[in-house]
Formats: structure tokens, sequence, C-alpha cells
């Protein structure tokens, strides 16, 4: 059995490499533009910042590490087209010689829609989710939040809205290799509506504002998928068939 996976395993120790190289380009370049960078990321919360508060670091080493938090970021964002290619590569050799002509689709639509969700989240949801959190409880407290630990939260948010925005890209692909239809994932909405709160939750801050904001566009999205479905892989009837 070993000797079957061997190719296998192979083929995807190349495509993690060459993704990994790619980053580790793309983190050298980015980390001479570190500082612009963080300029960009911490845009949103000094605009909600109240006067008399500011972004600080705490610990020794916590500026030098944020310049690699900041740029290993920015070189996973710079990256996804490689990224999206190789995994391509990887599951290609399994594909009917049409299917195998997806290639560019897949990886235009995979980094644009992963971009798409980072931007919503950049543009729509920080300037609300940090205006609120940043506000309540000011009259108590003045606040200093850590440089660390926000471009940490930042990349966790952005990272998630661009593989929330991915349902499309996904459900094209299953539903043009046949796993899915348009009735599958009608009769499947009432578990997703479930799964998509379930995911917001855990991926955004915990306050119902933030966690609405991710599971509106999720559930339009679902819905979108559900049309994306349909024209790929629409489900047949008995007669029809």
């Amino acid at each position: 059995m070993f000797e079957e996976l061997k190719p296998h395993i192979q083929e995807l120790r190349k495509r993690l490499i060459n993704a990994v190289v790619a980053l580790f380009i793309a983190f050298f370049i980015c980390f001479f533009f570190w500082e612009g960078i963080l300029d960009w990321m911490i845009a949103p919360l000094k605009a909600a910042l109240p006067a008399g508060s500011n972004v600080i670091f705490t610990e020794v080493g916590e500026a030098f590490f944020t310049a690699i938090k900041v740029s290993f970021f920015s070189a996973f964002m710079f990256s996804l087209p490689v990224i999206f290619w190789q995994v391509w590569l990887f599951v290609a050799p399994g594909l009917y010689q049409n299917e195998k002509m997806l290639v560019l689709p897949f990886v235009f639509f995979g980094t644009l829609m992963f971009v798409t969700g980072a931007l919503f989240a950049y543009y729509v949801v920080f300037p609300f989710g940090f205006t609120y959190l940043i506000n309540f409880g000011s009259t108590l407290f003045t606040a200093l939040p850590s440089v660390g630990f926000y471009v940490t939260f930042f990349a966790k948010l952005m990272i998630g809205f661009g593989i929330a925005f991915e349902l499309p890209v996904v459900t094209f692909f299953l539903a043009k290799l046949g796993l899915v239809t348009d009735k599958t994932l009608r009769d499947f909405f009432k578990y997703a509506i479930i799964i998509i709160f379930i995911v917001a939750a855990i991926l955004t801050p915990p306050d119902v504002i933030t966690q609405f904001m991710m599971a509106i566009p999720l559930t339009f999205l679902y819905w979108v998928s559900i049309l994306i479905a349909k024209m790929v892989n629409p489900e047949t009837s008995p007669n029809e068939e």
C-alpha cells in the first residue's frame, strides 16, 4: 500500500516545497517594507481609538516579532496565486483533460475571492467592530492596545474572511466534479446556517455585531453557491434521466 501512495506523497512534498519557497521569497521582500504594511494594518484601529490612546508594545521583543508577523502575513497574501497553483497541480493528475483546463480560472477566482473577503473585513467589518469594542467601557478604561496582539488578531480575521469567501469557488469545482448539486446544497441549508454562525462566532470577536457581519455575507454566498451548482451540475429527475 505504501508503494502505491509513494508517488502521491512525493508529489505532495514537491508542491509543498514550491509553496514554501514562494512564501519565504515573499517574506524577505515584505520584511523590507514591514513598517509601511503595519501602518496600513493598524489604520482601522487608530481611527477607532479615542483621544489620548495609542498603539503600544509591552514586551522587549514585541516590536521585532511584530515585524516578523507582519511580513509573514503579507507574504502569505502575495503568495496566494502560487499556493493555489500548487494545490491545483497536486490534484490535476486525477482529473480529466477538460477539467485540467480549469487551472487558470481556479487560480484567478480563488485568489480574487480570498482577497475580496479580506478587503471586506478590512473596509466594512473592522471600522464597525473596532469602534464598538474599543469604545465599550471607555469611560472606565484608557485604550492602549498591544501591537503584537493586534497584528495576530488582524491576521486571524483577514484570513478567516478570506477562507469564508472561497465558498462559491469550492462549490463550483465540487459541482464540476459531480460531487454536489443544487438540491444537495438546498437540502443542507438548515445545517449550513448553524455551521455558518458557529464559524462566525469562532473567527470573530465575541460581539454580536461582528458575528452577524460575517454570517450574513456567508449566507448570501451560500445561496450564490446554490445558483452556481444549478448552472454547473443541476439535479435531474428520474424522468429527465
